[in-house]
């Protein structure tokens, strides 16, 4: 039951970045990315501490300091190049490169949580990343500069995946969520102040866009979202995760289509259902399981 609530949990998470992409996309037009993500990230931050009780403060000890400071580092890492490397490429391409990470998790995974490496497990990776690639319908064939970027950041995205499931067994989820997102905001900062040297106005910041989507984001795509996958990842598979947050796009895809009215298109559809195919196809094994058993019974 905790490993079902924990998977619909994560999924909730998957619905809420696909359903906020387009608010995102529409605030970095007036906002640079960077700056907006280290605001988003404080802001959530500091939202998230409100809730830091006496309990949770006796846990925050330097060792859940440096996990979530770990932690953060490999987050940003998938924020940061993903904002980059969509400069030189298209959405679409770094849609399905980032979705890549559903493939490197279950390596990753083997390695540095000694997860056994389950064939089903696999399959089901093979079967999402052919449909990210008709959702997104990526130009694989020309590799670019940018291209390379997002792998950078697909890769940081599935190392912080994978030790999100190691370090939630040893920490708190509240605490350890805090500090994660304290490194992407200092980080995301740093990144502003390095890279985006256009001058930002207090017009800009208050732009009505931009404060629209740094409410939302901070609050749903921010501080619950990464709260709950810090809380309830350590009752499913890091591999699992990442099949699960898969379905993002396809969200996206789902949000864009009622918000912008954007159609998918009979590759889109196909994309899709790889993607669901990929999440019931880890269910096999389970259901199996259950009639074994009630055969045994019977």
């Amino acid at each position: 039951m905790k490993k079902l609530f924990a998977d619909g949990s994560l999924l909730f998470v998957a619905f809420i970045w696909g359903s906020t992409f387009v608010i995102v996309q529409n605030a970095i037009q007036t906002l640079p990315p960077h700056l907006f993500n280290g605001i988003r990230f404080l802001l959530a931050a500091i939202i998230l501490s409100l809730f830091v009780g006496k309990k949770e403060k006796k846990f925050i000890t330097l060792k859940l300091m440096k996990a979530g400071t770990f932690l953060g580092f490999f987050l940003f890492i998938g924020y940061a190049f993903q904002t980059v490397g969509l400069i030189y490429t298209t959405s679409s391409k770094a849609g399905f490169i980032t979705g890549l990470s559903v493939l490197i998790v279950p390596i990753l995974a083997t390695y540095y949580l000694k997860e056994p490496p389950k064939l089903i497990i696999f399959i089901s990776a093979g079967f999402g990343t052919v449909g990210l690639y008709f959702l997104t319908l990526a130009g694989i064939s020309q590799i670019n500069f940018g291209d390379l970027l997002i792998l950078i950041c697909a890769i940081g995205f599935a190392f912080h995946i994978v030790f999100t499931s190691k370090f939630t067994e040893q920490h708190p989820a509240l605490p350890l969520t805090i500090i994660q997102l304290l490194t992407v905001s200092i980080l995301s900062f740093l990144s502003s102040f390095t890279f985006e040297k256009t001058l930002v106005s207090l017009n800009q910041v208050l732009h009505g866009d931009v404060i629209f989507a740094l409410l939302i984001t901070s609050i749903f795509a921010t501080a619950i979202a990464f709260y709950i996958q810090t809380k309830f990842q350590q009752f499913t598979s890091a591999a699992r995760v990442a099949i699960i947050f898969a379905m993002e796009p396809v969200f996206a895809a789902i949000t864009a289509f009622f918000v912008l009215n954007e159609r998918l298109s009979m590759y889109g559809l196909i994309g899709c259902l790889f993607i669901f195919t990929a999440m019931i196809t880890t269910e096999i094994p389970k259901l199996l399981k259950r009639e074994l058993k009630q055969t045994n019974h019977i």
